[in-house]
């Protein structure tokens, strides 16, 4: 039986550490307009490049978030609401249509708020994560909008720009 072994390489760990910081700062600069964000964008680009070894850099990414902002109910939904995220990115990385990914980024935005319901139902009950849900959907449509408009024009260039890294 053979084993698959992720081997990740300095380059990688300190490429990893870069792009972290690029999401972090990003998150920060437009963490004041509700819906738009970069994070779904970078993510996708950053597993195309990556592959599986992006399982790493999304545990750090979510180890970075708790510790940031505060390990709560909302980082475990990152927990899996990202992850799924990376996982189809992942599933579909021989993809290299624009309209694709930006159509991906746009579901994933308008999926977000229903996304975050399983811990919702849980914690408050079906009634209340559906009444929470619904009363945000004009964030998620916005996000959808905004994701779907940052990808198309983005992705080509930072897709570009990671490929001139790669060696």
């Amino acid at each position: 039986m053979i084993k698959n072994k992720i081997t990740i390489t300095t380059k990688d760990i300190a490429l990893m550490g870069v792009l972290l910081a690029i999401i972090e700062i990003v998150k920060f600069a437009l963490g004041f307009i509700a819906g738009v964000e970069l994070v779904t964008l970078l993510l996708i680009i950053y597993t195309l490049y990556f592959k599986e070894k992006m399982l790493y850099m999304l545990a750090s990414f979510l180890l970075v978030e708790g510790v940031l902002n505060g390990f709560s109910i909302w980082w475990v939904m990152y927990i899996y609401i990202w992850t799924i995220l990376v996982l189809i990115t992942y599933l579909f990385r021989k993809n290299d249509h624009v309209l694709f990914w930006s159509i991906l980024s746009g579901l994933f935005g308008l999926s977000f708020g229903l996304l975050c319901c399983p811990i919702y139902i849980v914690i408050v009950g079906l009634e209340t994560a559906v009444t929470w849900w619904i009363s945000g959907i004009t964030t998620d449509i916005i996000h959808c909008i905004c994701n779907f408009i940052l990808c198309m024009i983005l992705f080509v260039p930072l897709k570009r720009v990671l490929n001139k890294i790669r060696l």
